[in-house]
């Protein structure tokens, strides 16, 4: 009898990990600038340093030998795999603005003039 329960125990545990997958954990990774639609849309060229610093933070990357392009990446890994990618490049002429590439909202292409009021303290 104490036979016939020791292998039902140990077939019950065998058939319950066996459906599943056995791994390590992996968390959910946010790196870089968290870009948000509201405030790329507000990017419009003729805008100061230090205004697209107030509306989208430090850059990411600032090449040291081209200090007219400032680079937000962002990356998002949800269970280990990529999901998410963004990235925009922004090109200065001396302290302003000039142009805009990357990954942007349809709304605020650069060609399209855009109707949003720009936020307190920052006029173009």
């Amino acid at each position: 009898m104490r036979h016939l329960l020791v292998s039902a125990l140990l077939l019950s545990l065998a058939a319950g990990c066996s459906g599943g997958k056995i791994g390590p954990h992996r968390i959910d990774v946010q790196q870089g600038n968290a870009l948000d639609q509201e405030s790329v849309a507000r990017l419009k060229p003729g805008l100061s340093r230090s205004q697209v610093g107030f509306l989208l933070g430090t850059p990411l990357v600032v090449d040291p030998f081209r200090k007219d392009r400032w680079d937000y990446v962002y990356l998002y890994y949800k269970a280990g795999s990529l999901t998410e990618q963004k990235r925009i490049s922004l090109f200065f002429e001396g302290d302003t603005l000039a142009r805009i590439e990357g990954d942007l909202p349809a709304a605020a292409t650069p060609t399209q003039p855009s109707s949003e009021p720009t936020p307190q303290g920052i006029q173009p």
